[in-house]
């Protein structure tokens, strides 16, 4: 078992650039929190985080434990007796049993198999089957193109099977007629077979892709229905929990299925367009959205140079907000940030309980996540005074694994989900479509507790300087003021 404890004993052995993808990122994600690990804090402060982190592993352990315990890797192909050697596996025992032996591991859950195991399965599913030269030539052109662009590397825990494929196919062609049978010995095609179940997809992302595919086309109802009893029996089984990071997209493709099935007029299931961008990012092998959101370096682009004049007539979107939101902030961008701070009991989280109802009820998808007093009658009195509540509003009381369903996110409090502002700003990154509403705690001189470098990244700095009223300080509106009360 490996546990925060633990966990840097446990690697220290371990060469993560031959490990799977899901446990790379993993890995890097353990880092990032952790500082390089120095501090557990943010692991111990955030639920979501201590669940993707104990997730990771669960996933590192399983990976590790029959590497060690029973050697099922392989290791290298003996081309003099043209088996596969195992290092780890002792001398062949006629061992008296059932004829059924216990198969103790476990592929790694993954959003996209990797190009190696799927070049892997591509030549297992070749053996016994006839060939023709130019069938042999496409195989291998694509994988030395997949070698080439890097897609394929050589720390590749399967490095080993991709060089005998090559090696094996490129031999073939060298030698053989206008066409040949591809035959494996027995050893050999037990061994790339089970290389080739190394990572498996997680359920999720597979009703994912079913779901993606069913956008806009007439006449699906019937696949619709199959899809969401199949979604429910995945949830009955098991095999997706709270625990799946994406359990939030599952949970709201059951509610757009449910809707879809229940309209008799609904002729086409139509997905929105930000939630269907979030998903195809998903099944396209993106995990930035992954792990708190927090995944991934941020990306590098070659400096764009425009002219002035061009630039002056170009034309950016804005919210459109009204009434005493435009009077306060001003009309921001569609990927806005604001931070509000304020002493408790000022009314800070009132002024963005009623922002987030606001948004729901005329811009999009609203996500209040209430660290600060959690989903808890204090809540639920603030939704009802506010008379906010909505069905584009959604409170979490952590942040959930993936925030591509929401285009608007307010974190209350920064400091009580164990956030600094690199977070944040990766957080905006990951995310820069979405607009972010943070809600930072102050000490008892009104000074908001964090850096304060963090209210030069933000568009709008709302003060709550006494009770019921907010002061803004931003690019869009400056010096607005509104009563909350």
């Amino acid at each position: 078992m490996i546990t925060v404890n633990n966990y840097h004993d446990k690697i220290a052995k371990v060469d993560f650039s031959t490990m799977p993808e899901a446990i790379r990122k993993g890995h890097e994600f353990v880092k990032k929190v952790t500082s390089n690990g120095a501090s557990w804090d943010n692991y111990h402060a955030s639920d979501t985080i201590k669940k993707t982190i104990d997730t990771y592993f669960e996933k590192l352990a399983a990976h590790l434990k029959p590497t060690k315990q029973q050697g099922h890797k392989v290791n290298r192909f003996n081309k003099s007796s043209n088996e596969w050697e195992d290092a780890a596996k002792k001398p062949k025992k006629k061992a008296k049993s059932n004829g059924k032996t216990p198969d103790l591991y476990q592929p790694s859950m993954v959003e996209r198999i990797p190009d190696e195991i799927r070049f892997i399965r591509r030549f297992v599913n070749m053996n016994g089957k006839t060939k023709t030269k130019d069938d042999i030539l496409r195989f291998v052109n694509s994988l030395q193109k997949a070698i080439l662009e890097k897609r394929i590397r050589k720390g590749s825990t399967h490095v080993e099977q991709i060089r005998f494929i090559q090696d094996t196919l490129i031999d073939a062609y060298n030698n053989m007629g206008k066409s040949i049978t591809i035959s494996l010995k027995p050893d050999t095609f037990e061994a790339l077979k089970k290389a080739a179940n190394d990572e498996k997809v997680m359920s999720s992302v597979g009703f994912i892709k079913r779901y993606i595919n069913l956008n806009g086309k007439v006449g699906t109802k019937e696949k619709a229905r199959l899809l969401l009893g199949q979604i429910n029996r995945a949830y009955e089984q098991k095999k997706i929990t709270d625990r799946d990071p994406y359990v939030v997209e599952i949970h709201e493709i059951k509610k757009n299925l449910e809707h879809f099935l229940s309209e008799k007029s609904a002729k086409a299931l139509e997905i929105e367009k930000n939630a269907l961008n979030g998903l195809q990012g998903i099944i396209n092998g993106c995990s930035c959205q992954n792990l708190n959101g927090f995944d991934g370096a941020e990306a590098t682009t070659a400096p764009m140079v425009m002219n002035s004049m061009d630039f002056a007539d170009m034309q950016f979107d804005t919210l459109g907000l009204k009434g005493k939101w435009l009077q306060l902030i001003g009309d921001p961008s569609t990927n806005f940030s604001v931070m509000v701070y304020g002493k408790p009991k000022m009314g800070k989280s009132y002024l963005c309980v009623d922002f987030a109802g606001y948004l729901a009820r005329n811009h999009g998808k609203v996500l209040y996540v209430a660290r600060e007093e959690g989903l808890d009658k204090t809540l639920q009195d603030k939704l009802n005074d506010k008379d906010v509540k909505h069905p584009n509003l959604y409170v979490a009381s952590t942040i959930p694994p993936s925030l591509t369903f929401y285009d608007f996110i307010f974190l209350d409090s920064v400091n009580r989900l164990g956030l600094k502002p690199e977070d944040l700003n990766r957080l905006r990154a990951t995310y820069p479509e979405k607009s972010f509403v943070f809600i930072f705690q102050t000490t008892k001189d009104g000074k908001f507790r964090g850096a304060n470098t963090f209210q030069h990244d933000v568009d709008s700095v709302i003060e709550v300087p006494e009770k019921g009223k907010a002061i803004q300080y931003g690019r869009f509106n400056q010096g607005g003021e509104m009563s909350i009360f």
